[in-house]
């Protein structure tokens, strides 16, 4: 009941942003859409859809207005699926809850546990065949996905130092609720606790968890620093914000600001994916300045755990599904 009254208040507040917009479309005929975050405002993630925004407002074509920090729903899946029911929306969402969303399970390739390991691949992403078959088979659910920005590394983040993947045993750690995120907890061997992120905080406090698994601008913005004070550098995910909109509301454009629409997107993915790269030095530092330690950990010994992931294609991948991305895109 709680989620269907969530669901009908999002598309409540979703469809009045879209009268609203409609209302001044019918005068100036400009093109009304909402992006709609669950990130605070002063993330990357959160300030490069403003940027999109008043980029596309500046065309004078559209009429784009920024949501975030949960305004329209503090649930990314419930913000998607608003989306596929045609509600005019861009949301960011990410490659592994698409794939679990839209049991999609190849899409989980582009998160899984260091496979992907650098950022610069982002910008080749889209033009892989890859890329445009998981479009179409997103869109024929409803959703087109636009492109992916590069949103930080994941770490895990813990109330007692983490050298060596021994360390996590046993550890009740907050992570993805997804395929991705209970196989890097099978391998790891850590319980992963798949809760909201507003419970973390409180959740370690309350020591109900020894920590979580997350991107350090997200953790420094939630002041994680006052309750755990360690970091294992594990990288083991290279997170990206997935944008995808309404396919309803895509193909409701014509060609030219679909095209429009589109680059301006991709361009400030790429543009605000190295301006989240540059800010995490700063962000490693106020931890360290609040007394967290950093530990650089072997990280071939976490690479090494997570193997027989791969061996035993626990995530249900396509055969040479690796070798056939890598090669499309360039590596």
């Amino acid at each position: 009941m709680k989620k269907l009254i969530v669901s009908v208040l999002i598309v409540l507040m979703a469809m009045s942003i879209v009268f609203a917009g409609g209302a001044k479309e019918a005068s100036d005929a400009k093109i009304p859409v909402t992006f709609a975050g669950t990130e605070a405002a002063t993330t990357g993630q959160s300030r490069m859809m403003q940027a999109v925004a008043d980029k596309l407002n500046e065309t004078g074509r559209f009429n784009a207005v920024v949501q975030v920090a949960g305004a329209l729903s503090g649930d990314t899946d419930a913000l998607v699926t608003q989306a596929k029911l045609g509600i005019s929306l861009v949301v960011p969402s990410d490659p592994g809850r698409l794939a679990s969303q839209f049991n999609l399970p190849d899409l989980n390739i582009l998160m899984a546990p260091y496979i992907l390991t650098d950022p610069a691949v982002l910008k080749t992403l889209p033009d892989t065949d890859l890329f445009k078959e998981w479009q179409a088979e997103l869109e024929k659910q409803g959703i087109v996905y636009i492109t992916n920005m590069y949103n930080g590394f994941r770490c895990f983040y813990t109330t007692t130092p983490v050298k060596n993947v021994s360390d996590l045993s046993g550890l009740r750690i907050r992570g993805f609720g997804n395929a991705i995120g209970n196989n890097l907890a099978k391998y790891l061997g850590f319980a992963n606790i798949g809760i909201s992120w507003g419970e973390v905080f409180p959740g370690i406090q309350s020591k109900t968890l020894d920590g979580c698994e997350v991107q350090v601008a997200t953790a420094d913005g939630a002041r994680l620093y006052e309750v755990v004070k360690n970091i294992a550098m594990t990288k083991h995910y290279m997170l990206q914000s997935a944008f995808v909109c309404s396919a309803t509301f895509y193909n409701s454009m014509s060609p030219a600001d679909r095209e429009l629409f589109t680059k301006i997107m991709r361009e400030a993915a790429l543009e605000y994916g190295e301006v989240i790269q540059k800010e995490e030095a700063g962000y490693y530092e106020n931890m360290k300045k609040n007394g967290v330690t950093i530990t650089e950990v072997d990280i071939s010994e976490f690479q090494k755990a997570i193997e027989p992931l791969y061996t035993n294609n626990d995530l249900g991948f396509s055969a040479g599904l690796k070798d056939r991305l890598f090669k499309e895109l360039g590596k």
